[in-house]
């Protein structure tokens, strides 16, 4: 059988899309181990977990993780190897020299995302990534997670693929367990937790909600990219600030008791870098689980939430449109579970892994048959 490795060094050890589909996706087909930081090491369900250390800054990863994912994961003579983060495109030489295929995934355009990135950023970093994508481009096949990516991907030597973040309808399905109920009403936020992703507009809004639901909550789940400085000049935080609990980054298995219980499912992004042009995984994620949502206004977006009936577009810089769109959500019982049903229907019928899996199998295959 075919070896296949899912190396990064960034992505957590329950990422989704790693773990939750292409790692099953892959399972049945090929001898998959999976490299990750902070994984727990061994099998689990005919997965083969390898631990890597794990670091928040780009240099120690380079200079620390880097060299043991080389170690642990070369002796392994993958047939493939997929990595997930341009830091890794040197590695990734070393293995196709080794005889591998490469997979470089892109799931962000950082061409744009580098204006709004808080670390990792400096000019040294910028360069070398721009050289290495450049080389990647030449060497690997591509797979990218958005249509839109291609505009600046347009020169690329090999056969690539377009593998959108679909929901996994099964995985969200078996995630979803009884919910956390609170006392009031619930809303529901899953992603980086960010100035960009509006988190200024949620806590406005919430001080408007907080007038008619004095126990209304705003659970985050996410790692924040906010300092304290920030948080406290945002204008009515004081006044929620017991509103809102922030849970950091959680996996989906925990997070989602709390989704089931939300009257709504908040998407909202800035139209800074990449952000106007490539889907928010959460949305797809809120219309399984019958969630209506809550995104902004772009038209790529409306496309999708618009045009399903499932959900509110607005200005991501309105708190009194956010503020609307969730008291239509609590007192408009019917609406809410229309929207939510349509949603579903949405996914079933077209934003679900299942089409994204085959694409992925035969990429794979046309791969190992090049």
């Amino acid at each position: 059988m075919k070896r296949v490795l899912l190396l990064s060094t960034v992505h957590p050890s329950a990422d989704p899309r790693i773990m939750y589909k292409i790692a099953p996706s892959l399972q049945s087909y090929y001898e998959v181990f999976c490299a990750l930081p902070g994984v727990r090491g061994g099998l689990r369900k005919n997965l083969h977990l390898i631990r890597l250390p794990k670091f928040g800054r780009l240099l120690p990863r380079i200079l620390l993780a880097h060299p043991i994912a080389l170690l642990k994961c070369l002796p392994l003579r993958p047939d493939i190897v997929h990595i997930f983060v341009p830091e890794l495109i040197p590695l990734a030489l070393l293995f196709q020299w080794a005889g591998a295929k490469v997979v470089y995934e892109v799931q962000e355009n950082l061409f744009k995302k580098f204006a709004i990135k808080r670390y990792n950023n400096n000019l040294v970093f910028k360069t070398l990534f721009r050289f290495f994508d450049k080389l990647a481009r030449r060497k690997f096949h591509c797979i990218f997670t958005d249509n839109a990516y291609l505009n600046e991907y347009h020169e690329l030597a090999r056969p690539f693929a377009v593998i959108h973040n679909y929901v996994s309808l099964p995985v969200i399905d078996s995630l979803s367990p009884a919910g956390i109920r609170g006392r009031g009403p619930e809303l529901f936020y899953l992603g980086v937790v960010s100035m960009e992703r509006c988190l200024d507009t949620m806590i406005n809004a919430l001080a408007l909600l907080k007038k008619s639901y004095p126990d209304c909550h705003l659970h985050l789940f996410g790692p924040m990219r906010v300092d304290k400085e920030e948080l406290g000049a945002i204008a009515y935080y004081g006044q929620v600030m017991n509103n809102i609990t922030f849970h950091g980054y959680t996996d989906q298995q925990v997070a989602l008791k709390y989704a089931s219980q939300a009257i709504a499912g908040i998407a909202l992004l800035k139209p800074v870098a990449d952000y106007p042009d490539s889907f928010p995984t959460k949305m797809f994620e809120y219309m399984a689980l019958k969630l209506p949502v809550i995104t902004s206004d772009f038209p790529l977006y409306k496309r999708i939430v618009e045009d399903s009936g499932s959900g509110y577009c607005i200005s991501p810089y309105d708190p009194e449109a956010l503020h609307n769109a969730l008291q239509c959500c609590i007192s408009e019982n019917a609406l809410r579970s229309q929207m939510g049903n349509n949603g579903r229907k949405a996914s079933e019928t077209c934003y679900n892994w299942a089409s994204e899996e085959a694409k992925l199998l035969s990429f794979y295959n046309d791969i190992l048959h090049s």
